[in-house]
């Protein structure tokens, strides 16, 4: 007997959507089955016509507990923890998050890998792994531990070209550092995920503007401009194409000027892959100039129209794989606080809604199909990571996580609604489906709007690169 079914839905597989029932036994998906053929064989049954089923969402990009600038009192904030990024991502039919490991001074990589899984396996509702931040100088003992750091399931590394701010300080790292880096994923089937900006350009810009009076954050555009991004991108994918196997994850592409380096390297076969936000494909920086409009930040910035196009035809051509957050999750207050261009905090609050904006976006308004919705939100992250088919796939063998959808939950988003602050840069957004059930590894943790846990039950996932991510095959 199997321990629930899930049937009379629209069910999107890897080979795409159709009617499928769905039977779970012990965390896992044991069938899937013709509509009715599972209705003998399960403790619990589960009918959902109309709704729409597809594998829990992967965010392959939030920041829980990040530190962030107070312009007021200049003292170091942080952002909410993972209990709240997590709950609310559940309500939102995410099943698993990405973060970063940012090691302290002197600690080993595996072992601040491991202290913050220890951490988050007491505070995490859905499952979660980790990129590991790479910053600064980087010796050559640190360089050396990035094989044992891919043995340990943790196979991508996250590296800034800037500082992003006249105020920070070591976070980039020197693109010798980075060729170095390369030298080793390279070697040890690992990728590179890169926050990519041209850093003489930005502080430039933070210096020529400051010296002209144009601090408003209305002119982040200029500072984090297009011209940065189509700079640091085409040196760091030059730099990865003299390093055989080097596979790059492009983080936060936000200009029409990334997503056509991308397309480039990509067509000559390199494995460059292109996540964007939501922010980037659906704001630009025209948005700046409401009042406070920094709630629409974060870094790089919102570009124009023709960039939002870009991006979409990326979508259609494959140069952008997934849809991630960059979850900054603060107050409005503290959102809103800084209002010049060097001290505007980055990120918000967009783990909860993003599976439904970019539902309505692709399915609804753009007719990209559901398959294409479930890579952009899911399967991509988990092939192009090292999750996949444990996650990102209604498949048998793979974790029971999924997003039950309503195709006709026509509403608008409000904070209200929401689970994880007082605002949302989304507010009075209309979308077209809304999750109503959320399943992770066989046990529904959401059910209408109602979390079921009353403790955190997330597992920390290991993680490991097929070949074809490296070759560049992997979404072939």
């Amino acid at each position: 007997m199997f321990d629930l079914v899930l049937a009379g839905a629209q069910v999107v597989t890897p080979d795409g959507p159709g009617d499928w029932d769905i039977a779970i036994y012990d965390g896992r998906i044991a069938a899937v089955a013709s509509r009715g053929s599972l209705d003998d064989l399960a403790s619990k049954i589960i009918l959902f016509p109309g709704m729409v089923v597809v594998p829990g969402g992967i965010d392959p990009h939030i920041h829980c507990k990040w530190p962030v600038h107070d312009p007021y009192s200049g003292n170091t904030l942080y952002t909410a923890g993972v209990d709240i990024v997590s709950r609310s991502a559940l309500h939102g039919g995410t099943t698993c998050l990405i973060d970063f490991v940012i090691p302290r001074s002197g600690e080993a990589l595996v072992t601040a890998a491991d202290r913050l899984a220890a951490e988050w396996s007491h505070s995490c509702y859905c499952d979660f792994s980790y990129h590991v931040l790479l910053q600064d100088h980087l010796p050559r003992a640190i360089l050396d531990e990035i094989p044992s750091v891919i043995n340990s399931g943790l196979p991508s590394f996250k590296i800034f070209t800037t500082n992003i701010r006249p105020s920070v300080q070591g976070r980039k790292i020197s693109y010798g550092s980075l060729w170095e880096v390369m030298q080793m994923t390279s070697k040890h089937n690992g990728i590179v995920a890169v926050h990519a900006e041209d850093d003489d350009l930005v502080m430039h810009m933070y210096d020529k503007l400051i010296g002209e009076g144009r601090v408003g954050f209305e002119n982040m555009h200029l500072v984090h401009s297009s011209l940065s991004e189509d700079l640091s991108f085409r040196r760091v994918i030059r730099l990865a194409e003299n390093v055989p196997g080097t596979a790059l994850y492009m983080m936060h592409v936000s200009a029409a000027a990334g997503v056509q380096a991308i397309h480039e390297s990509r067509a000559h076969g390199a494995p460059v892959y292109g996540e964007t936000l939501h922010q980037y494909a659906l704001h630009t920086q025209d948005d700046y100039l409401e009042p406070d409009g920094m709630k629409y930040h974060t870094y790089p910035s919102l570009k124009s129209k023709e960039d939002t196009i870009a991006l979409w035809a990326g979508v259609v051509a494959g140069d952008i794989a997934t849809f991630g957050t960059d979850e900054l999750c603060t107050s409005y207050a503290e959102k809103t606080a800084g209002k010049r261009i060097d001290n505007v905090v980055g990120g918000n609050t967009g783990a909860e809604p993003r599976m439904a904006i970019v539902y309505t976006e692709v399915v609804t308004k753009r007719a990209l199909g559901l398959k294409t919705f479930v890579d952009l939100t899911s399967a991509n992250a988990a092939r192009i990571l090292g999750l996949y088919p444990r996650k990102g796939a209604i498949a048998v063998g793979s974790d029971a996580d999924l997003a039950v959808f309503d195709p006709n939950a026509h509403r608008a988003i409000t904070a209200a609604d929401l689970h994880a602050s007082d605002y949302t840069p989304w507010e009075g957004w209309e979308v077209s489906a809304w999750p109503i059930m959320t399943v992770l590894r066989g046990q529904v943790l959401v059910d209408h709007g109602k979390l079921i846990p009353k403790v955190p039950g997330g597992q920390f996932i290991e993680r490991k690169l097929a070949a074809e991510v490296c070759a560049g095959t992997v979404l072939s």
